[in-house]
């Protein structure tokens, strides 16, 4: 189906966006090509394998890209694993964990991230992101990935693989345990549970995840901006069910904390936000400028 004269202006309008100095310009743009899906993948796949972009910009495009999970993005996005940036890596294996479960693709995906974990030339954080993609398909799949790396001469390779054997679990069973309290110790993962099975999850169970994992950061130190990016997760996948239940939360968050706020609090805010949230985005907005 071709494309919307109008479709096409906007989308070229927010793929320039994605390239603007200040961040909330950017995570505003990528929360609504996230919303625009398939039509806006191949103008998104430009800036991400445009390698005169700022880091930043094509970082913004891999994380539309992973919303967005179209199938189009996993050969350009296997391609920058191989990335001299290691943040690009990084990024790019966000965009390969999401399809980590398909049938046509997951085992080619798997495969590739399991290469890139046993890699002891590449960066250790970057090995890190590959070995919870892999854990995050639960203890049968990971098990031998996880067994290969515990005696790993790289110490955060070895911690990392001991933290996930101990919690090696299935996304729903996750998500169920940190509706009851027990959130782990690992935001990122927990972030990977809500992303992959949100969609499958009760509104109640997420919205007990939203209020536990707020009480969570207000404890965690230098550890913040990570639980705080769980509990955008958590608002993002209750925009998609279509719930309202916890857009005090939103409302709150952005008035607070403005344009430090993870994208996903930006992009439930167009699925679900009401007028009563006008105020805080433009308020938001401006203090951007001023930075």
């Amino acid at each position: 189906m071709p494309i919307k004269a109008s479709t096409s202006r906007e989308v070229d309008g927010l793929v320039r966006d994605l390239r603007a100095d200040h961040a909330l310009t950017r995570d505003a743009a990528v929360a609504r090509l996230t919303v625009i899906g398939a039509r806006a993948v191949q103008k998104l796949l430009g800036v991400a394998l445009d390698v005169t972009a700022d880091v930043a910009a094509r970082l913004a495009a891999l994380r539309a890209l992973e919303g967005i999970a179209d199938t189009r993005a996993l050969g350009p996005a296997l391609d920058l694993l191989n990335s001299e940036t290691r943040e690009i890596q990084i990024g790019s294996i966000s965009v390969v964990r999401a399809f980590l479960q398909s049938p046509a693709h997951g085992v080619h995906a798997l495969d590739r991230l399991t290469s890139l974990a046993l890699d002891a030339s590449a960066a250790s954080d970057v090995r890190v992101a590959a070995l919870r993609a892999v854990a995050d398909l639960g203890a049968a799949t990971a098990a031998p990935l996880l067994t290969q790396l515990k005696d790993d001469p790289d110490a955060r390779i070895a911690a990392a693989t001991r933290n996930d054997a101990g919690r090696a679990a299935s996304p729903a069973q996750r998500l169920v345990r940190a509706a009851a309290g027990d959130l782990g110790e690992d935001p990122a993962a927990l972030r990977a549970a809500i992303v992959r099975d949100g969609a499958n999850a009760a509104v109640t169970t997420l919205h007990s995840i939203v209020e536990h994992v707020a009480r969570k950061e207000k404890d965690s130190g230098a550890r913040r901006t990570e639980w705080q990016a769980v509990r955008g997760a958590a608002h993002l996948a209750l925009a998609h069910h279509g719930s309202r239940l916890a857009l005090y939360d939103l409302r709150e968050s952005l008035t607070a904390e403005g344009h430090r706020l993870p994208l996903d609090f930006l992009s439930a805010l167009t699925l679900v936000g009401d007028a009563s949230c006008l105020e805080p985005i433009a308020a938001a907005y401006a203090a951007e400028k001023s930075d």
